[in-house]
């Protein structure tokens, strides 16, 4: 029994398997398509719940933001009123300071009496200089 194929059968059975083939491969992208569907749909609900909860957050924080401002206002418009007596305070101390330096002479050893760290250290009572220090007058 001689069977004889033709081009064009053959070319119709090459076509075939050929649909075949792209049939699998479609089925297979299907499968993987409906899994990606899947975990999106997952994916969204998880991003709608955190929409929402930033969205509560987001209220809240405007909330406390609007509070804090009102107090910093509150506090701000109370110092505008009361400027004169800070300042008032504030030379007051500053003159207590200059009138406990004055009575007291300054004994807590600080940069301007020659005590440690001052232009005088490492001099003995005469002022005589130090070991390796330059002279008074002198820029170093």
């Amino acid at each position: 029994m001689d069977t004889a194929i033709t081009l064009k059968d053959l070319g119709a059975i090459i076509i075939g398997v050929g649909l075949v083939v792209l049939i699998g491969y479609a089925i297979n992208l299907l499968r993987s398509l409906v899994a990606t569907v899947r975990s999106i749909n997952r994916i969204l609900a998880d991003t709608e719940t955190v929409s929402g909860i930033m969205a509560r957050r987001a209220g809240d924080a405007d909330e406390t933001i609007a509070a804090v401002s009102e107090s910093i206002s509150s506090v701000s418009d109370m110092l505008k009123g009361q400027q004169s007596t800070v300042a008032a305070f504030s030379t007051l101390i500053n003159a207590i300071g200059s009138l406990k330096n004055i009575i007291f002479g300054n004994k807590q050893g600080g940069a301007q009496d020659g005590g440690p760290g001052g232009k005088s250290a490492g001099r003995g009572k005469r002022g005589k200089q130090g070991v390796g220090e330059a002279p008074e007058g002198s820029s170093s």
